[in-house]
């Protein structure tokens, strides 16, 4: 008898310390890093995606969660140290957008669980060993922008008329999303019969506004941007500039066409955001990233605005228009 009260103090004082210890995780407040190597103006709309999908998870900033955001402003050669930081602060999980972020985070900790977004050819670059199977600390969100330049390119042959030089706007230093596109883009347009004239700038105010002039220096017919985080917080400069030199320009996102661009062919960038703020659920309840599989894009959207195209005087083939998911008139 005195065996089994014995037994049930034991048990009763192991449940207690188990409610104990839930209760502790209920009230944590956890910590997520942010890492970005652009600017907090150029994600601010994916940034309220990511928060109101939490939002809808249960996650309240500043009650049960809180946010350590750092951006490299456009200097990707601080996004080491700032990787390094989120690390020294001991955050419980690292979100990352864009390679280099991602390469950064993953060269700083192989323990803290890290959610990408934004990241082309992940298992190319040594983030995770499969898209199935990541393994280690990274998961989250693959894009495709390499592949999707090809198209790109394609529809832009298609939609302007008698197209003989493009412009290509590339970040100046070699890295891998740059030597991934590239690699796709260059034969690419051998076999479309356009000549590539790569631009590299900047993505500042004065090193864009030189871009855009060297490319009406080279007699260009029209544009194009890697699908680089840089160009994507200046999204609305390069719009801008597109418009001012009357070049037709194709982007690999729909925001660019959301801020008066011509034409966009790509994945939804906001269902990136939206997946990352899942994983990171899942994460923060337990799950581990080597056990989430990479999410690919399934839905690409072609969005043409024909309101611009007036305004350079294109004039879009029908069969274009009949291509497209979305016309802007």
């Amino acid at each position: 008898m005195k065996h089994i009260s014995g037994l049930l103090v034991i048990f009763v004082t192991l449940v207690a310390c188990g409610a104990v210890a839930t209760a502790q995780q209920a009230g944590k407040v956890f910590r997520i890093g942010f890492l970005d190597p652009s600017t907090a103006s150029g994600s601010a709309g994916l940034l309220e995606v990511f928060l109101q999908e939490l939002g809808k998870l249960g996650w309240i900033e500043g009650k049960n969660f809180i946010i350590e955001y750092r951006f490299g402003e456009q200097k990707p050669e601080r996004v080491p140290e700032l990787a390094a930081d989120l690390v020294r602060l001991k955050v419980d999980l690292i979100w990352v957008s864009g390679i280099t972020a991602a390469l950064a985070a993953k060269k700083a900790t192989t323990t803290i669980p890290i959610v990408m977004t934004s990241v082309v050819d992940p298992v190319g670059a040594g983030l995770v060993a499969s898209l199935a199977r990541p393994g280690g600390n990274v998961t989250g969100f693959s894009g495709l922008g390499a592949e999707l330049n090809t198209k790109r390119l394609e529809i832009l042959k298609d939609a302007v008329p008698k197209l003989a030089r493009v412009g290509l706007l590339r970040p100046p230093g070699d890295s891998a999303l740059t030597d991934l596109q590239l690699k796709e883009l260059r034969p690419a347009a051998v076999a479309l019969k356009l000549k590539l004239e790569e631009i590299k700038t900047q993505a500042d105010a004065k090193g864009l506004e030189s871009a855009f002039q060297t490319a009406k220096q080279k007699q260009v017919g029209a544009i194009m941007t890697m699908a680089t985080r840089s160009f994507f917080a200046e999204r609305k400069r390069i719009v801008e500039l597109a418009g001012k030199y009357r070049l037709p320009a194709t982007y690999p996102q729909k925001e660019y066409v959301d801020e008066g661009g011509l034409m966009s062919y790509g994945a939804d960038s906001t269902d990136q955001f939206r997946v990352a703020a899942v994983y990171v659920d899942k994460i923060l309840k337990g799950a581990k990233p080597a056990d989430l599989p990479v999410q690919q894009s399934t839905k690409f959207e072609f969005v043409i605005n024909l309101k611009v195209a007036k305004q350079i005087g294109l004039t879009i083939p029908a069969r274009v228009l009949e291509r497209a998911n979305q016309v802007i008139r």
